[in-house]
């Protein structure tokens, strides 16, 4: 996820972009960049200084020019190529004529780079991004105008793509497309703007249009054109923008908790992009592991906390289930205090949205103090957890701000189980047709989770009947286990409700003792092959009184008959199946701490990431 800003027509493009930079700079911040048409010629600065980069791009820019009219801005989230000024947007051709931005993944960037490079291209980045600027340059060459040569070059293209151009040879223009990745259009009086977010031109444009997949944008100081990628025209879509500068952060949601809940198919589909190679092998840019050190693994160790625990769980059950190796998980803050048994065969993964949970990077050093393998899974670019680990991968959610975690649990447990095929296509465990039929599988899980996302009305219309409860116990049998206790622990963030997760077939070791009128049961019911043992577990708590709630399938008929109240999810493959559950339940918590009048974003004695032991 990164941020894009544009301007034609402006008095003084440059400090147009930096401002705009400041206000996107949650949507990626390893590095940062600019490029104005000055004259005849591009002006561009870049800086790379974590997250001081916005900061260090003004900086740079203090003697920057003052009377360009147009230019276009970018703050980087790192997937290709990592964080350094090389890196950096705006990238430019051969000739420093042609500068451009880019927020998304190019799918085919190998073979569109290997072609150019075999023409006499030189890269100067590490970036999927580059083969764009140089394509555009070659179709320039041959006469055709920017706009031409930006729609040949995205029709040879697969991936996903929100791209600003600009070229001096033809000043006063910004050529800009979408595929995915979002891009919206401001208009003000003798000015048209570009961003990838609205905060970025709030209070610049009087009139905003939304761009839709496959749309390209012809932007000048007067305002816009709009063709398809077959150059049919089209007329963009009006947004309708009566937010004020802090709602609009929130791109008009209510708080930033429902945000990230429904940006949560983008967070999955970004984690998997570019994971499959043409000939079936899975792969991650920032593994920096062999394949032969992979094999040499006896048994793996997954360390986290709060959700991070619980999607270290999941993949427990997709690794010993796909690569047939051994897997523990464990607490990170309790890791280190129990002489755990790890040597250089044992790879340790440490689990972190931020990067920088100290327990999660406490247990990593004392692994590798011991000789295993250290992986870090981690949403930040550049984070401790990075930098210190052996290896990196990178879930690819964008900035979540909400203390409960949403869309960085999504994407977390979407990277785990890829590393799980990794595993199993290394060890020689599963055929590469098996891997690409799984892959494909975890693939079709963004439109489940979006489907997921767009029944939140259901779950409402639940949970205020029951709003009043006090105590509930989330049940799970398989991957549904910690799928039960994130949704308790969603739960108890928010709600300040007592919940707690259980594996359904210990209810009767204890816990039923606890059940009577007025407790709340959901049961996670998802499962084929487990249904009919979770179907005996509602049995149980329904025959002491309790109310159940059941999270079950599409289609499943007999759930109706023995649960008080259904949640309905799309039907999902079975170890895939925390990716939608885990969604009704985020609703699920978020409607109960609605009805509360509680502030979801903000959870008291909570903090978004725990830097003290």
């Amino acid at each position: 996820m990164c941020g894009i800003i544009g301007v034609v027509g402006a008095v003084d493009a440059l400090p147009v972009l930096l401002d705009g930079l400041r206000r996107l700079e949650y949507r990626g911040y390893d590095s940062a960049g600019v490029a104005l048409l000055h004259g005849d010629s591009l002006w561009r600065a870049r800086s790379a200084d974590g997250v001081e980069s916005v900061a260090d791009l003004i900086a740079k820019c203090d003697d920057g020019p003052h009377d360009c009219a147009t230019g276009i801005g970018h703050t980087r989230w790192a997937t290709h190529g990592a964080p350094g000024e090389h890196n950096a947007h705006p990238h430019v051709d051969c000739a420093s004529g042609i500068a451009l931005i880019h927020n998304g993944i190019i799918e085919n960037h190998h073979e569109l780079g290997d072609e150019l490079r075999g023409r006499g291209h030189v890269f100067t980045s590490a970036t999927d991004t580059e083969v764009l600027v140089h394509r555009i340059e070659e179709f320039r060459r041959e006469g055709l105008t920017l706009t031409e040569a930006v729609r040949q070059t995205l029709n040879e293209v697969t991936g996903a793509f929100a791209i600003a151009v600009v070229d001096a040879a033809e000043p006063g223009v910004i050529v800009a497309a979408r595929r995915v990745s979002p891009l919206v259009v401001g208009i003000s009086e003798g000015a048209t703007y570009l961003a990838s977010d609205i905060p970025a031109i709030m209070d610049k444009a009087t009139s905003f249009f939304s761009v839709d997949d496959d749309q390209l944008l012809t932007l000048r100081a007067e305002g816009v054109t709009a063709t398809d990628l077959d150059g049919t025209p089209i007329s963009l879509a009006p947004l309708v923008v009566d937010w004020d500068l802090e709602t609009a952060q929130k791109s008009g949601y209510p708080d930033y908790m429902t945000k990230e809940i429904h940006e949560q198919p983008e967070a999955v589909r970004a984690t998997l992009l570019d994971h499959l190679d043409k000939d079936g092998t899975i792969t991650f840019d920032e593994m920096r592991l062999s394949d032969d050190a992979l094999r040499a693994i006896t048994k793996v160790t997954l360390v986290g906390c709060g959700s991070s625990y619980h999607t270290a769980m999941v993949a427990k059950y997709a690794i010993e289930a796909w690569a047939r190796i051994s897997v523990e998980v464990d607490i990170a803050s309790e890791f280190r205090y129990r002489n755990p048994v790890v040597d250089e065969t044992t790879l340790v993964i440490g689990v972190s949205q931020s990067g920088e949970t100290i327990d999660t990077i406490s247990a990593l050093r004392e692994a590798k103090s011991r000789g295993a393998i250290v992986v870090a899974v981690s949403n930040i670019v550049d984070s401790s957890m990075a930098r210190e680990a052996d290896a990196v991968i990178y879930t690819r959610a964008g900035l979540e701000i909400c203390v409960a975690s949403t869309k960085a649990v999504l994407a977390q447990i979407a990277a785990l189980e890829v590393l799980a095929l990794r595993l199993a296509q290394v060890r020689g465990v599963l055929s590469t047709e098996r891997v690409v039929e799984l892959f494909h599988q975890l693939t079709s899980t963004v439109d489940l989770v979006a489907e997921a996302v767009s029944r939140e009305a259901a779950v409402t219309q639940i949970a205020s009947q029951i709003a009043n409860a006090h105590t509930f116990f989330f049940l799970g049998r398989h991957v549904g286990f910690p799928t039960a206790l994130e949704g308790a622990l969603k739960l108890k963030e928010i709600s300040y409700v007592h919940a707690e997760g259980y594996p359904a077939g210990e209810l009767k070791h204890g816990p039923l003792a606890l059940i009577e009128p007025g407790v709340i049961v959901v049961a996670l019911a998802t499962d084929p092959a487990l249904h009919e043992k979770i179907l005996s577990n509602i049995a149980e708590v329904k025959a002491r009184g309790a109310t159940v709630v059941a999270v079950a399938a599409d289609g499943d008929e007999r759930i109706d008959a023995v649960a008080d109240y259904v949640i309905r999810v799309p039907a999902t493959p079975a170890l895939m199946t925390p990716l939608v559950d885990i969604v009704a339940l985020q609703q699920f918590a978020y409607q109960m701490a609605q009805s509360r009048g509680l502030n979801v974003d903000r959870p008291r004695n909570l903090a978004k990431t725990v830097t003290v032991e």
